[in-house]
């Protein structure tokens, strides 16, 4: 029946807000709630093409009532496709304001896309590529001052760090220091707050 796909969507949507990482993009079912605009958008067509453009709906009103109810779920398909996919843009643009995904994490050991990063269709991952540019662009232009990091002014300068996975060397302002798991470092805060929040790094207390 047309609309109980876009309501599947919906509810998508919906249960994508509750979790903590973005599932699988429904390309199968965007795709079958689009099929279903552009048939009823013909059916449309095929219902007024006899008028030749002079349709009256007061002289034919059972026919204006169906032209009525195929716009409202045209209309309906479109609201739930936006919906949707408004909900996956506002948490793309949470990860890249967060850290949580960033180009040289698009691959893992065994060269496959991994974690939320695999759940982005084509389109999503072009867009997530764009803003994280956005971002990087206006630290560029603007300020110094990463944009990106965290609102929360730290307590202390430096901290203890243990490396979680290794993430190679990296320069900070003290001269460059080699990431590799299980060791441990006393750092400025502000070098290592992203590796951090990307799980490359734990905070000791």
């Amino acid at each position: 029946m047309y609309g109980d796909l876009g309501q599947k969507l919906v509810q998508h949507a919906k249960r994508t807000q509750s979790l903590a990482h973005l599932p699988p993009y429904q390309t199968e079912m965007v795709r079958a709630v689009t099929r279903e605009v552009r048939d009823l958008d013909r059916d449309v067509s095929e219902i007024l093409a006899p008028f030749d453009g002079a349709f009256d709906p007061s002289a034919n009103p059972a026919t204006a009532y169906t032209l009525l109810v195929h716009h409202l779920c045209m209309r309906r398909n479109k609201r739930c496709l936006l919906a949707y996919h408004r909900v996956r843009v506002q948490r793309i643009e949470e990860m890249c304001w967060s850290g949580v995904v960033q180009e040289d994490e698009a691959v893992d050991g065994d060269g496959e896309a991994s974690g939320e990063r695999n759940a982005l269709s084509p389109e999503e991952e072009e867009y997530l590529r764009g803003y994280n540019d956005l971002l990087a662009a206006a630290k560029g232009t603007w300020t110094d001052i990463d944009l990106t990091g965290s609102l929360e002014p730290p307590k202390d300068l430096f901290v203890d760090v243990r490396v979680l996975k290794d993430a190679g060397e990296i320069q900070t302002e003290y001269g460059a220091i080699n990431l590799t798991k299980n060791s441990q470092f006393f750092v400025r805060q502000g070098d290592v707050e992203r590796l951090i929040q990307q799980g490359f790094l734990q905070k000791l207390s």
